[in-house]
């Protein structure tokens, strides 16, 4: 490996990626692609893994994912100038879509007759038919709910449109002329990424591009080993909890981290709950994944950050799921809802992090990615229009050496929030209020992350409002050494009015004019002693509201006193002994549930489920729960 030009053909195929990236999210449609960002344009090379990937726009968790599962379920020796491959099948091409509202797109690159690379893009639909506006429902069951599914086919053969493929999308979905401008933008990133490819091809030599292809992947590879190398060797385990939308019912989730010596991991999520008949699964297929690797993946940017943006992070990576899991669900699984598992998934592995890295790395985030969708009926046409109103998130854990941010947490900090002007002109909802919630924040040497709160009334005709990606509504997030565990979230109907009512996670809510939503975020937890905190931010965060002074003294151990810190007795306050607190803060919810059913007991129920006939998995697990065990 020649270190100057790796150095320098690293920051080309960096610069293409922004350059296509940028491209297609300037000339995207809809409000999803355009504002919040839920798409990429990215460059793989033959063997699939991306060497290009921007970072400056766009989705940033797929730059571990592979495309060459998808190349070959249509041959490779197949493919010719001008081709276009189009999917949107979780249960194809080795597990790159991991829901149907994902529509990939995939361009041969060639150069002298053969292929040398693959211009790869996706977005997130707005919608593609199925029983609800939006296509997700995080009730549905079954695949078949959540709209079209198209396995992977050639929506362009050598520059010529199959229009078969597309009609027959367009026929399924509400707002086809939309979707059609998003797959436009992307296909004018994918060409720019064809003609910037071949410009290096042009400059530098064939062969000398494709060997820099190697080197750069391979210095990934090579900076995720150094990273990794500064955990603890061993075997270390945590569980997390997803919950229920019956009752307070819940899925669990197992994960058993090893680290070797020589910088290589492995993660195995055995023991976790079967897949559920609700739209919270997802496919991993046989190979590293990176739904179930992402904080690790973080963690070695953190770490080692010169690491380059490529595929070449996840090679010394091992995952792990069996087959009919939750994270490697089977057909006909339903899988619109998936990213809320994603999450928890994340928070499992970030527990076993924080015991293999001396000091830990951060508390729990919010852990949800809120996406609310509103479909309104046009009252001249009679025709629903679907639109993406905001992610509404929640603030991250408390790190080990700063505050959680607000607001935002590290699984999905690539999304954007839309601009309150977008919102109301596209939809009949006005946003009454989008801010912090005080009191919310978690106490802690460093407090976790602000909670969030957003208001909306429908000055429209009835709308249908759905929100997938909630939860933590019971199980808080979890702090970090002595930090307190996160705020749970909620939501109200019709706040302060005689029709006030508490409803919970949202599956699909009927909103008649008038009618106004209240949704509070969860926070992030907080990370070490909250009585070792500055009592200087203690009193700024009071004086800007998000703190009240009682607040101050029962979770920060400071005493304020008009306008200033009481510093006698604040020392006196924080004198009084207290009792060692636990590594995790798991919060009373997880407390209550852990004591009836034991994370030994919870992974032997999973794995009894799992060896049933798909079909009896969720009834015979949901039979063990209700009737309940001893435990000792």
């Amino acid at each position: 490996m020649d270190p100057v030009r790796t150095e320098i053909m690293r920051n080309r195929f960096a610069a293409i990626a922004e350059e296509a990236s940028n491209v297609a999210y300037r000339t995207a449609y809809t409000t999803f692609v355009k504002q919040t960002q839920d798409y990429q344009v990215a460059m793989a090379s033959v063997a699939g893994e991306f060497f290009a990937y921007p970072m400056k726009s766009g989705v940033t968790s797929s730059v571990c994912q592979n495309v060459r599962g998808l190349v070959d379920e249509i041959g490779i020796e197949t493919l010719v100038p001008g081709d276009i491959i189009l999917t949107n099948d979780p249960f194809s091409g080795d597990a790159l879509c991991t829901h149907t509202m994902d529509i990939h797109l995939l361009r041969p690159v060639f150069r002298d007759g053969a292929i040398v690379a693959f211009a790869w893009a996706f977005i997130h639909a707005s919608d593609i038919g199925g029983a609800v506006p939006g296509s997700i429902a995080p009730t549905s069951y079954e695949v078949f709910q959540e709209g079209v599914r198209i396995r992977p086919g050639l929506l362009y053969r050598a520059g010529e449109l199959n229009t078969a493929m597309w009609n027959f999308f367009a026929d399924n979905s509400r707002i086809p002329d939309l979707i059609w401008g998003d797959l436009q933008a992307m296909m004018a990133g994918l060409a720019l990424l064809d003609t910037r490819m071949n410009e290096l091809c042009v400059r530098y030599g064939t062969a000398e591009v494709l060997e820099s292809v190697s080197d750069v992947l391979a210095l990934g590879e090579l900076k995720a080993r150094e990273a990794l190398g500064r955990l603890t060797p061993g075997e270390y385990r945590f569980s997390e909890y997803l919950e229920d939308y019956r009752g307070d019912g819940h899925v669990f989730i197992h994960a058993c981290m090893t680290v070797a010596a020589g910088g290589t991991l492995a993660l195995d999520f055995t023991g976790s709950d079967p897949a559920v008949r609700l739209a919270m699964n997802f496919v991993t297929g046989k190979r590293a994944h990176p739904f179930l690797c992402m904080p690790v993946i973080n963690f070695i940017q953190t770490i080692e950050p010169t690491t380059p943006v490529n595929g070449g992070i996840i090679r010394p990576i091992r995952t792990h799921a069996p087959v009919g899991t939750l994270m490697n669900a089977e057909f006909p699984a339903a899988m619109g809802n998936r990213w809320v598992a994603v999450m928890r998934c994340y928070d499992a592995i970030l527990g076993c992090l924080n015991q293999a890295y001396p000091g830990g790395i951060a508390a729990c985030g919010a852990g949800q990615a809120g996406i609310i969708a509103v479909s309104g009926v046009d009252g001249r046409t009679g025709r629903r229009h679907v639109s993406v109103v905001e992610p509404f998130i929640g603030g991250s854990g408390g790190r080990r050496d700063a505050d959680g941010l607000d607001g935002i947490d590290q699984p999905v900090a690539f999304l954007r929030s839309a601009p309150a002007e977008v919102v109301e002109a596209e939809t009949g909802l006005v946003l009454r209020r989008f801010s912090y919630e005080p009191g919310r924040a978690a106490p802690g040497l460093h407090r976790g992350g602000q909670a969030m709160r957003i208001e909306l009334e429908n000055r429209g005709l009835a709308a249908t409002i759905t929100v997938r990606g909630l939860d933590r509504f019971r199980f808080q997030p979890f702090g970090l050494h002595g930090g307190a565990s996160g705020c749970a979230g909620s939501t109200v109907l019709n706040p302060g009015t005689a029709g006030e009512r508490n409803i919970g996670k949202i599956d699909v809510l009927e909103l008649a004019h008038g009618d106004t939503l209240l949704m509070i975020t969860p926070s992030g937890g907080g990370f070490g002693d909250p009585f070792a905190r500055d009592p200087a931010l203690v009193l700024a965060e009071v004086r800007d509201g998000l703190l009240s002074v009682e607040a101050g003294r029962t979770g920060y151990g400071v005493v304020i006193a008009g306008d200033a810190v009481d510093v006698a007795a604040t020392a006196e306050v924080r004198a009084v002994p207290r009792p060692s607190p636990p590594v995790f803060t798991i919060g009373p919810a997880r407390q209550d549930l852990e004591r009836r059913w034991p994370e030994t007991t919870s992974r032997a129920m999973a794995a009894a489920a799992l060896a049933l006939p798909a079909g009896l998995r969720p009834y015979r697990l949901a039979e063990l729960r209700r009737n309940g065990i001893a435990t000792g």
